[in-house]
């Protein structure tokens, strides 16, 4: 096989990956949208304190992305890092308040 034909292989592959990922991607989404739907209010402050420990570990990955992945990881990763770190923060506000609410006042 010629260098060209190579190239021509591999981003036949890359193609199929990108459609494969969003395709994962658009089907998570959906589903995950349909799962919170359907969890009662009243679960989900402490289902965020759950998801906190989760996004650590998604914080985790995406460093590894960011430092391992190239250029495109390195933006991916950020996002990901930013996404993630939002998510935490948010959850741990949250739960703040939810804990203020149960506190007898003095």
């Amino acid at each position: 096989m010629t260098v060209a034909e190579l190239t021509v292989l591999a981003q036949g592959d890359l193609a199929k990956n990108i459609i494969m990922a969003l395709t994962v991607f658009v089907l998570a989404t959906f589903v995950g949208l349909e799962v919170i739907s359907q969890i009662p209010t009243m679960l989900h402050t402490p289902l965020m304190s759950g998801t906190n420990a989760i996004h650590g570990i998604v914080i985790l990955g995406a460093l590894f992305i960011a430092f391992q992945g190239g250029p495109i990881g390195v933006m991916i990763g950020t996002a990901a890092i930013v996404a993630g770190t939002l998510n935490v923060i948010g959850g741990f506000v949250v739960t703040d308040r939810m804990l203020r609410m149960f506190k007898r006042k003095k």
